[in-house]
């Protein structure tokens, strides 16, 4: 029996430790075995095939910090780690398989190898408009940056996940927002999104979402408050869950925000690891929410009358990407999947969106989640990408720098690093370029007031202009 893993969330940062000569094995052994293929197949879509990792910490920059020997590796391979967010793969790959991805590993170089075994693109794209932008740093020197919003031309609020909210001015002013609420920053949660009251101007209502602790466990909260000086104040809480539905690990917080044109707020949390209760409407995970701006439920919520008014859809793994389409009214999402399957989805009133019924992809260690890809009474994604690409922001091109674009969704993801442009119709999916790719991963994306496209990366912020040719 291979040990039970000891270990809770993963996290950084413990050195690769040194290994005897006889458990090392060289990158052109392991490719031998089929581990570059098994951990394309498993690992990448969350650990990215090199040292800047994805939307988990890469396993090639020389820190694992649950253990570096071989039953270690094979423990937190077969087992998982569970506060990290990572599942067990015993059910799904053989105990010689775990033990060619733990060597793997343990070989600590093998992105080369990766690198040439991967080049079926995440979607099949129309192709590709990268070279008609220039890419310039914008703001630099932030840690994680979650969400982001523009005060004015020259300001902006950023999130840092670990509970920090910034205001920066682009002469390079930093500044430290005091009093915001405590957070718990576990595994994917801490301070999440930042939005402005669409009557920001005259009222001054910023919206905050994060994950709130409580007992030894969390759950997405909303709140909203102002700015006066450097000091958060009259914060009012908008959003807060029952204390027996808050849930133990730091997995699938969704959280975005999003306004509709009567000024009703939207906010999405995600399954929080508990894939079956995403069916429940008797607890708040799993669902998109509307909610009027000062908390109270919109007369015509399709379950206003429940212990959760709020909720507006379920069904809904962990939608990290929300908006409202400003030209059609629609409501789009872009959710994560589990191994394949990430979506992108028309929100409609009252709706299940299926998870963990239906589904376009597998468990991540590679087993049956569903039989089922469509079910009675479910609604179908409007397009779906699979292999993963850890979908993650979400806003339209309302600008008008690139004039040919207006009105297209603006869509990141973490895993492939890349920024799409995709076309709709209405509510109906056209298809999808790529602009920009390799940056690093994508955790937001907005149209600037001066109508360029900024982009969160893990440690700055970038503005892409057009090209002057």
């Amino acid at each position: 029996m291979m040990p039970t893993s000891p270990y809770g969330r993963l996290m950084k940062p413990i050195p690769l430790l040194l290994l005897s000569s006889f458990m090392i094995i060289s990158c052109a052994q392991a490719d031998e075995l089929g581990a570059p293929q098994l951990y394309l197949e498993n690992c990448a879509s969350c650990h990215g095939t090199g040292p800047e990792g994805g939307s988990a910490p890469s396993l090639f920059d020389g820190v694992l910090m649950h253990g570096s020997n071989l039953d270690s590796l094979k423990a937190n391979i077969a087992y998982g780690i569970d506060d990290g967010g990572m599942p067990g793969f015993e059910g799904g790959l053989t105990d010689g398989q775990i033990t060619k991805l733990a060597l793997f590993i343990q070989a600590g170089d093998p992105p080369a190898l990766l690198k040439k075994l991967e080049k079926t693109p995440a979607v099949k794209l129309v192709g590709s408009l990268a070279d008609q932008v220039t890419i310039a740093d914008y703001i630099t020197d932030v840690d994680k940056p979650w969400g982001f919003v523009f005060l004015d031309e020259n300001t902006l609020l950023i999130t840092e996940k670990d509970g920090k909210l910034l205001r920066v001015e682009t002469s390079g002013t930093k500044t430290e927002i005091k009093g915001i609420p405590e957070v718990k920053s576990s595994g994917q949660g801490g301070l999440l999104d930042v939005a402005l009251d669409p009557d920001y101007s005259e009222n001054g209502w910023i919206y905050l979402t994060f994950s709130h602790g409580m007992s030894g466990k969390s759950m997405t909260k909303l709140v909203r408050g102002k700015i006066e000086g450097n000091q958060w104040v009259n914060e009012e809480t908008l959003f807060e869950a029952k204390v027996q539905h808050y849930v133990s690990g730091g997995r699938h917080f969704g959280s975005r925000i999003t306004f509709d044109a009567e000024g009703r707020l939207y906010f999405s949390i995600g399954d929080r690891g508990q894939k079956e209760q995403a069916q429940d409407i008797g607890v708040p995970n799993g669902k998109i929410h509307r909610i009027n701006r000062d908390g109270s439920i919109p007369e015509d919520n399709p379950f206003r009358f429940k212990d959760y008014p709020s909720i507006y859809s379920f069904g809904n793994r962990n939608p990290q990407g929300l908006i409202m389409h400003p030209g059609s009214g629609v409501l789009w999402s872009t959710e994560h999947g589990p191994k394949g399957g990430d979506e992108i989805n028309v929100i409609r009133s009252g709706k299940n969106y299926g998870w963990p019924a239906i589904s376009y992809g597998r468990n991540y260690n590679g087993s049956e989640l569903t039989p089922y890809q469509a079910k009675p009474g479910m609604e179908q994604p409007a397009s779906h990408w699979t292999p993963s690409i850890a979908a993650c922001g979400l806003d339209v091109y309302t600008g008008d720098l690139f004039p040919d674009w207006k009105g297209r969704l603006l869509a990141g993801s973490l895993a492939y690093q890349s920024l799409r442009l995709i076309e709709v119709n209405d509510d109906q999916y056209i298809g999808e370029v790529e602009i920009l790719s390799d940056e690093g991963r994508i955790r937001d994306v907005t149209t600037g007031p001066d109508g360029a496209i900024y982009v969160a990366l893990p440690s700055k912020i970038i503005r892409l202009s057009p090209r002057p040719d």
